[in-house]
């Protein structure tokens, strides 16, 4: 089994940098996305290792492309990505190959395979059709998410609201957060990798005072807009979903700069095998219909240039510059949170 230690350690390779020019930026040297009505048609079997993620958004992808092509004999295993990268790395050990794809939500996932040296890179007439920003050889970004602070704009005016997330526990704010949530620990652990472990500790001291806990942060963003608290942390999609939902929810979006406040994150695709197969399954994933339903449905934000953004993202984003293989080693995060008694 991997710990995420292990997770750290072999995802180092993948180079995988927090992006500096997200949006419009990031359509210099690409190809736009291509049209799933031009990709040759999926013929043959294929075994996917999905990891979970995004509500059964993603299964209804899966759906989409088996419907598309008849032909496709599709075999998915589902799991949480971590999961997913252990039994692919016990396969390996074992002699044993039963996947050609893995879709993770977790990039340290994709590193900790990589590192095995059973995947491919991703061949480069595909890494064109994904934006400069997020392109690496080691796997194939497919969307993106970025972190955020919802506030309730009844209870606060955005120019309260701080632009260094550190700041948010020298304040009197009430605050919603999902400690027991993923989302939130590789947040708390891009904060200890940025800033040190002291500090990390000093602030969820501070902000432990004035905070509320949510199972989740859909709860967290559903709790800044019934007035409960004024503002929580959360990725950007759960504030664009209930603000599809209900326009007039009284939650808006607020930035932190450089720092673990305003972290992007990114799900990829690692190839395990040269089946062609394989590639044009990435493909179809990278196309202009997959990535708009992507960005239309989950509100993620799409890696093909040239595909609409989700309604409502922000449009200026400073991110730190952080590799995210880092955030796999969260047993110092858990320790830290279980310490200071937010868990």
């Amino acid at each position: 089994m991997i710990d995420r230690r292990t997770l750290l350690k072999s995802a180092a390779a993948l180079g995988l940098l927090g992006p500096t020019h997200l949006w419009a930026a990031s359509n210099r040297q690409s190809i736009a996305a291509e049209s799933a009505d031009d990709l040759p048609p999926l013929v043959g079997k294929l075994s996917v290792y999905l990891g979970r993620g995004e509500g059964g958004l993603y299964d209804d992808i899966v759906a989409a492309i088996e419907k598309r092509n008849p032909e496709l004999e599709l075999s998915i295993r589902r799991a949480p990505s971590a999961a997913l990268a252990n039994t692919l790395v016990a396969e390996a050990k074992a002699g044993v190959s039963r996947a050609d794809l893995f879709w993770s939500i977790d990039a340290s996932s994709l590193g900790a395979v990589a590192a095995e040296g059973v995947s491919r890179p991703v061949p480069a007439a595909i890494r064109r059709h994904i934006k400069p920003d997020f392109r690496y050889e080691a796997w194939a970004a497919i969307s993106g998410r970025l972190r955020t602070v919802p506030y309730n704009p009844t209870r606060l005016d955005a120019a309260a609201i701080p632009d260094d997330i550190m700041a948010f526990a020298d304040t009197d704010l009430k605050i919603g957060w999902a400690p027991a949530y993923g989302a939130f620990q590789s947040f708390v652990t891009a904060m200890r990798v940025l800033e040190g472990e002291a500090r990390t500790r000093q602030w969820l001291r501070g902000v432990k005072t004035q905070a509320r806990s949510y199972a989740g942060e859909l709860g967290v963003v559903m709790a800044v807009a019934r007035g409960e608290v004024d503002l929580g942390f959360a990725n950007h999609y759960y504030t664009l979903r209930l603000k599809q939902g209900k326009p007039d929810a009284n939650v808006d979006l607020a930035l932190t700069r450089n720092d673990a406040g305003s972290l992007v994150n990114s799900s990829g695709v690692l190839l395990l095998n040269d089946n062609p197969l394989a590639a044009n399954f990435l493909r179809y994933l990278l196309t202009d219909e997959v990535q708009s339903y992507l960005a239309r449905e989950a509100y993620e934000i799409p890696m093909a240039p040239g595909v609409a953004l989700p309604q409502g993202l922000p449009e200026r984003v400073q991110p730190p510059s952080l590799d995210l293989t880092q955030l796999a080693d969260l047993k110092p995060t858990l320790d830290l949170l279980r310490e200071t008694r937010v868990l």
